[in-house]
């Protein structure tokens, strides 16, 4: 009864527009005043608790990095690289979209961040190379979903601040399901190429006119911040808060060398990236005071007994998981996504025997395509903005990248070595 009035209230308030911690908050209050679970003082001193942590103060820093890297056009370099090797064969365009959004999660580890950056410079380019808006909106969002999955995510830092798994081997984790989705994708789209779907090959100005070296020098430095995150964190080097400040200082860096941020513009970066931390913050805090609640419930405890009750297998688990959390990830971002569903989830996967990691970026992998999946994918509806394309045409479109997406989330979650394989290389098998 008490978890039925926790969820009803929680997915109620979501529906009619509530903000996603006001929803997780309320719900709370009222079960606790309703079931008598606790004082009235243990909704605060769960919240406090719940930010109360080091380690959170690496996300007002990364967003910061995001923000500043967005900033500083770092993108444009990584497209002008490209369209140096792609950009001259047919469908060419579509192959640099997938490419600059592989190496998006440098720049913000969101994937609607990612869609919206890559958008900006890509779908103009492609509307005039004579791409129909509808295939260009549609594979800028297929290719979004790969900026969370490839190191450094932002999504795989709240995935080990909930569990406590090494981020290092999250984040590493994460290069196989990330390279299976992006050979995929060059696939599909190599595929309507050959076809005659795609306009043929386009002349890159801006990039022919600079030779490969000047192109390299140029783009390099944009992935600086991601191989200082990945090396620092993986080699123990570092704290993962630690290394949250050097990047987004080392990005300033940059962006003050190509001119792109000034003293004059820095503190309205700086003024954005607070707010949009203090709303991720204001999250933590409300799921301390709703994990609470899923604590004293003993709801972990409920799941493993209804799994073993229906005896289920580690692979029908994880199918069953994935069918949900890709449901999940249709109508919530995955910050709250992980935060609400993966403690209770975790600790069942643990006991059927499921590799920790492979379960922690199967659900990152799960939530993103999840964001491209219609009716309600959330990255469908950014794109139709974006690329100011109608909803009914995009999802036409794209029918065959989301087809793609889910052959490869099935290969993710049913053969474990492509995301464990490399973490087992480097810090060895559990």
């Amino acid at each position: 009864m008490e978890l039925i009035l926790l969820f009803g209230i929680l997915f109620g308030l979501m529906i009619i527009g509530a903000p996603i911690f006001i929803a997780m908050l309320v719900s709370a209050l009222v079960t606790l005043a309703v079931t008598g679970l606790g004082a009235a003082t243990v909704l605060p001193t769960q919240m406090a608790a719940g930010v109360d942590s080091i380690q959170l103060l690496a996300i007002p820093f990364f967003i910061l990095m995001g923000e500043l890297m967005a900033r500083a056009g770092l993108t444009d370099r990584l497209v002008d690289l490209l369209m140096f090797f792609l950009g001259r064969f047919r469908g060419g365009l579509a192959h640099v979209v997938v490419g600059v959004n592989a190496f998006a999660s440098s720049i913000s580890g969101s994937a609607p961040a990612s869609a919206s950056m890559v958008s900006s410079a890509m779908l103009p380019a492609m509307r005039a190379a004579g791409y129909k808006p509808a295939y260009s909106a549609a594979v800028t969002a297929s290719a979004a979903v790969l900026g969370p999955i490839m190191p450094p995510s932002v999504p795989m830092v709240f995935v080990s601040l909930i569990t406590a798994l090494s981020l290092g081997q999250l984040f590493i984790g994460g290069i196989g399901p990330a390279i299976l989705i992006a050979i995929v994708l060059f696939g599909i789209v190599a595929l309507q190429a050959s076809r005659g779907k795609l306009p043929e090959k386009v002349t890159a100005p801006e990039a022919d006119a600079k030779p490969l070296g000047t192109l390299l020098v140029r783009a390099l430095p944009a992935l600086g911040a991601p191989v200082f995150i990945v090396v620092g964190v993986i080699g123990g080097f570092v704290t993962i808060t630690e290394v949250s400040m050097i990047a987004a200082f080392y990005v300033l860096v940059l962006g003050f060398a190509y001119r792109t941020i000034s003293l004059r513009t820095l503190p309205t970066f700086i003024r954005d990236s607070t707010v949009f931390a203090s709303t991720i913050m204001m999250l933590f805090a409300a799921v301390g005071g709703f994990t609470f609640i899923i604590a004293a419930q003993r709801v972990g405890d409920q799941v493993a007994a209804a799994i073993n009750e229906a005896d289920l297998g580690p692979r029908a688990f994880l199918l069953l998981t994935m069918v949900f959390f890709l449901l999940v990830g249709m109508v919530l971002d995955a910050v709250p996504a992980i935060l609400i569903f993966l403690p209770i989830l975790m600790p069942v996967a643990i006991e059927l025997g499921i590799d920790p990691i492979h379960f922690g970026v199967v659900t990152v992998v799960n939530l993103m395509v999840g964001l491209v999946t219609p009716p309600v994918g959330a990255l469908l509806y950014v794109l139709t903005k974006l690329g100011r394309v109608s909803f009914g045409s995009l999802v036409k479109e794209i029918v065959p990248f989301i087809t793609g997406l889910l052959l490869a989330l099935c290969v993710t979650v049913l053969v474990p070595p492509v995301v464990t394989f490399i973490p087992d290389l480097f810090f060895g098998g559990n």
